[in-house]
């Protein structure tokens, strides 16, 4: 990487330079197109021509401790960032010999040793990661820049702006690069923004914003020495409009019907290498001998990277799973026998202890989201926090949670130790995008390079008639997604000792807080401390039936096994406490025994996680099975405001003891 202390100048061997590292990613691309229409190369292939100046003008000025992420046309930054080209052909054919391991292709290359941090489909989708990067930096003092490189058609998104607000907010240390080509897919930017001078829009956040021509490397070059010097010397973020065009389809699948060939060609004719090939030769600088040089060197590294490509190999199907989590886990926390000394409390400050350990505990933790700084919490848990730690460590984010848990996301994959507070489990609906999409795929997709230790808490569950948007249980969906941990803590126990060790995982973890308990009070061993979140566990010993449930429907189902008693009926109640991964062993083991199972699940009864325990039981011990399997869930509506419909739409007790009293024909 170029020494930050080089000043601007054009000597014969910095153009040249310049001028080779362009013609290397348009002569490689070509290969790809070559190699696409012989379906070598699958998927979607989104090739870089007429942007090369950008990615070679910016990427060879960050130090090797700076951090890229790019876009899924993003072949140009990782060649110029230094992943070697073979590795990356391998990528595009699929290879397990590719910078990811044949896991993310074309539109997905990573290097942790290049501090590369991928491409990213999802457009706009690598905003709040380059914040959150950028964030773990400032927190730790550390003197790195993250370079964030997207489209145009990102401006659209919500992200882009949630990441600009945070980055002007918090003073982050990131270079946005907009590489304005035009058109979003096929939609022209004057057809989708009323606005159309995007670096107006950065400057509408606070930031230090400039447009450049961005088929000039000698231009971008210049600017982007003035950003990172800027970034570095004030700390501030900076924002570049990279004004280019792409000479070729937004992708391989694409008919470019939405242009004229006129106009391409007109583009063409001003292209970034033929306009600084052509501007050198005329002038002396460089002669027609050395860009021959240029172009038979790139050819040769060009014919390597195919024959290593196709000499490489398929992944054996026995490794499928492999790095969809980490491959070792941390042992679960020793049994520690309960002190006979307790103190009372509620699940509520039970959470909050479990916050100041871990902040007290490790100096990469911080808690962030929305109003846990000085309104103490939407549920009051960090209340009080803000005076201790300071607004570094609890951190107010804005109205925005795919920004701020994107930012949560980045910075755990740069090593911190994040606690992300999502106010309420329906507002996670607009941070799906950066759960799913981001902290769930980046360790496979990334082959193991990346880990992303996050954490995420989020209030679930009805019961307070705060009505169709505040209430609903929606912790079954996220167990549907490989990749994450999904816990749902019911006991005072469970809530402080499971973020204890959540913290510890290496792989992101959703904690779901069911809202009707945070008040529910009862003694805490003093000795309390982590707790395994791998098992599930049996509440209270039957042999009858066993109730299998979770979260805020732990105490109702209880509260039925003791009625059933009355009955006659010895009740079985099993806490699954996490739903991804579900503990069969225990629930099996359970329903061996007493031969009969209702699940109860707040969800859903369509799609539910009660469908998935269901399945595996009729799976796994049909036979050993003497009445149907059964499960009670919440009706089939939004939850209602009006407190006596409320009710009626989840699980409750006396719906518990009716549907066991069926299974038994006791009705």
């Amino acid at each position: 990487m170029t020494d930050r202390s080089q000043k601007p100048h054009l000597t014969r061997g910095h153009v040249l330079d310049l001028l080779a590292q362009m013609i290397r990613i348009r002569r490689f691309e070509d290969k790809c197109a070559e190699l696409y229409t012989e379906q070598k190369i699958r998927g979607f292939l989104h090739l870089y021509d007429g942007e090369e100046a950008i990615a070679a003008g910016i990427i060879p000025l960050l130090q090797s401790e700076d951090r890229v992420v790019a876009t899924y046309r993003e072949h140009g930054h990782a060649l110029v960032r230094g992943l070697p080209m073979k590795t990356v052909m391998a990528e595009m054919y699929g290879k397990m010999e590719g910078c990811s391991g044949g896991r993310g292709g074309s539109m997905h290359l990573f290097s942790a040793a290049a501090n590369f941090y991928g491409g990213n489909a999802i457009v706009g989708g690598g905003l709040p990661l380059a914040a959150g990067l950028a964030l773990a930096d400032k927190i730790r003092d550390e003197d790195r820049v993250t370079a964030c490189f997207f489209g145009e058609g990102a401006v659209a998104e919500g992200e882009f702006h949630e990441s600009l607000n945070l980055a002007s907010l918090w003073h982050l240390p990131v270079l946005f690069v907009c590489e304005n080509n035009r058109y979003a897919m096929g939609t022209a930017l004057e057809r989708s923004e009323a606005v159309i001078d995007i670096h107006r829009k950065a400057e509408g956040y606070g930031l230090i914003s400039e447009v450049v021509d961005g088929m000039d490397v000698v231009a971008v070059e210049a600017a982007a020495r003035r950003a990172l010097e800027t970034i570095r010397d004030v700390g501030e973020a900076y924002f570049l409009e990279c004004q280019t065009y792409r000479f070729r389809a937004h992708s391989m699948f694409d008919a470019q019907l939405y242009r004229s060939k006129e106009e391409v060609e007109e583009w063409r004719r001003k292209g970034p290498i033929v306009r600084f090939q052509t501007w050198l030769l005329e002038n002396g600088i460089v002669h027609s001998g050395d860009v021959d040089k240029v172009v038979a060197k790139a050819d040769a590294e060009i014919a390597e990277a195919v024959a290593f490509a196709e000499a490489g190999h398929w992944e054996p199907l026995e490794s499928l799973s492999r790095h969809v989590v980490a491959p070792v886990r941390p042992a679960p926390p020793p049994k520690v026998e309960p002190a006979a000394e307790t103190v009372e409390t509620t699940y509520r400050e039970a959470v909050k202890m479990a916050i100041q350990e871990a902040l007290d505990r490790d100096d990469r933790t911080f808690l962030m989201g929305e109003d846990v700084g000085q309104y103490g919490g939407c549920y009051a848990v960090s209340k009080g926090l803000l005076e201790k730690y300071g607004p570094d460590r609890i951190r107010d984010t804005p109205l925005s949670e795919s920004g701020f848990t994107g930012a949560g996301i980045g910075a755990a994959i740069a090593g911190m130790r994040p606690i992300v507070e999502v106010m309420t489990v329906n507002f996670s609906m607009l941070a799906l995008d950066q759960i799913l999409n981001t902290a769930a795929t980046f360790r496979h997709m990334s082959n193991g390079q990346f880990g992303v230790p996050v954490v995420i808490r989020m209030a679930t569950g009805a019961g307070r008639q705060l009505a169709a948007q505040h209430s609903h249980s929606l912790e079954g969906w996220y167990a549907h997604i490989p990749g994450l941990r999904v816990l749902t803590p019911a006991t005072i126990e469970d809530a402080r000792g499971m973020l204890w060790t959540a913290l510890e995982d290496p792989d992101p973890v959703l904690i779901f807080e069911n809202v009707m308990l945070y008040n529910r009070s009862g003694p805490l061993a003093v000795n309390a401390g982590p707790v395994d979140i791998s098992s599930a566990a049996v509440r209270r010993e039957g042999r009858d039936v066993s109730l299998i449930t979770y979260g805020g429907s732990l105490f109702k189902t209880l509260d039925a096994a003791v009625e059933l008693e009355r009955a006659g009926i010895s009740a079985e109640v099993v806490d699954l406490r996490s739903l991804r991964p579900l503990d069969e062993q225990t629930i099996l083991a359970s329903v061996t025994k007493t031969r009969r199972a209702l699940i109860v699940d707040e969800g859903w009864r369509s799609g539910s996680i009660s469908a998935e325990i269901g399945m595996r039981i009729a799976e796994k011990c049909f036979y050993e099975l003497d009445a149907p399997l059964a499960r009670l869930c919440s009706e089939e509506v939004p939850i209602p405001y009006a407190k006596h419909l409320e009710d009626a739409a989840i699980p409750q007790t006396e719906k518990i003891v009716s549907a066991v009293m069926a299974m038994l024909g006791k009705v």
